[in-house]
């Protein structure tokens, strides 16, 4: 009798636990794909630290991101700076095992948020050892030919795709105004109707999204295409005397009608993410410019949902 009442005595505890795990994992919206994306990302910001928050919007060079880094700091990206590589000629395998490992110091994490890994694929692969490389923009700009820049953003988010990289800090879209700017072959023309054009490569990278998809909406149709970036906002290639990183002195009408231009198409495309510059309008650094940032990209432009980040 006292072995019968022993037994359902563990019985009803081992069911209380389990009760216990599935009203815990219910209430984990964030991890719920079910869940509208809101709720989501409501659930996640609640839960997090101070730490968590401030190491999420760190991004890291991947030289520095060890296991025991991404889960101490709570590091949300990693990046390849320029020329970065895991080891001279790395295959796609070994691009792809090194983010795997990024990974896996991310998910050890208390809340387990994965990390995003970016790279500067500006004309094709070109980090890769053996990947295709295209023209760089002042090339394609001079094809008048957006299309052609459609084809090739999905030929090259099918090469980072299979080193196991989802992120890509391209686009620029510089409208470059003077040929003594050192990044003057980044841009698809001094013509800002020709670099607006050209944003069509965003649908290459990214996919074509929805006709019913919101203005502003972050897009990325699957694992064949990549999270895009177009950079550098704003105003960055009307800096006085080409200067790299300088001073951009105009009207606010001429800085959108020449430098804001090509913006308003990459946000149709639902571009992921904007970079912006590390130049300066009229004197003042664009990262402190909350007039352009808040209230003309975020607010006036509607890129309300995708990622900022910083140059």
């Amino acid at each position: 009798m006292a072995s019968r009442m022993d037994s359902g005595l563990c019985l009803l505890l081992l069911l209380v636990v389990l009760c216990k795990c599935v009203e815990a994992t219910e209430h984990l919206k964030y991890k719920n794909p079910s869940q509208p994306i809101t709720a989501r990302v409501e659930d996640l910001l609640r839960r997090m630290t101070l730490e968590e928050k401030i190491g999420q919007m760190a991004q890291i060079e991947r030289t520095l991101a060890t296991p025991d880094v991404m889960k101490n700091y709570y590091i949300g990206s990693v990046l390849s700076g320029g020329g970065s590589v895991p080891e001279p000629k790395a295959s796609p395998a070994t691009w792809m095992n090194m983010v795997n490992e990024i990974q896996k110091g991310a998910m050890s994490t208390r809340l387990q948020i994965p990390m995003i890994y970016g790279i500067d694929a500006v004309h094709g692969h070109n980090n890769v050892y053996g990947a295709t490389i295209f023209p760089h923009n002042v090339g394609l700009g001079a094809t008048r030919d957006p299309d052609l820049a459609r084809r090739i953003g999905a030929a090259t988010a099918l090469e980072v795709r299979a080193t196991g990289i989802p992120y890509t800090f391209a686009p620029c879209v510089a409208v470059c105004r003077d040929p003594r700017w050192g990044r003057c072959y980044e841009s698809y023309s001094e013509d800002p109707q020709i670099v607006k054009a050209m944003t069509e490569i965003i649908v290459g990278l990214q996919g074509q999204p929805p006709a019913n998809s919101i203005k502003g909406m972050p897009f990325l149709a699957g694992q064949s295409n990549v999270a895009a970036c177009a950079k550098h906002f704003v105003g960055d290639g009307g800096t006085t005397n080409g200067i790299d990183e300088n001073n951009t002195v105009s009207s606010f009408k001429r800085l959108v009608n020449t430098h804001m231009t090509p913006y308003f198409d990459a946000i149709e495309k639902g571009v992921s993410t904007i970079m912006i510059s590390y130049s300066s309008w009229n004197g003042v650094k664009m990262h402190t410019n909350r007039f352009l940032i808040s209230h003309v990209l975020k607010k006036q432009l509607g890129f309300k949902i995708g990622k900022l980040l910083t140059e």
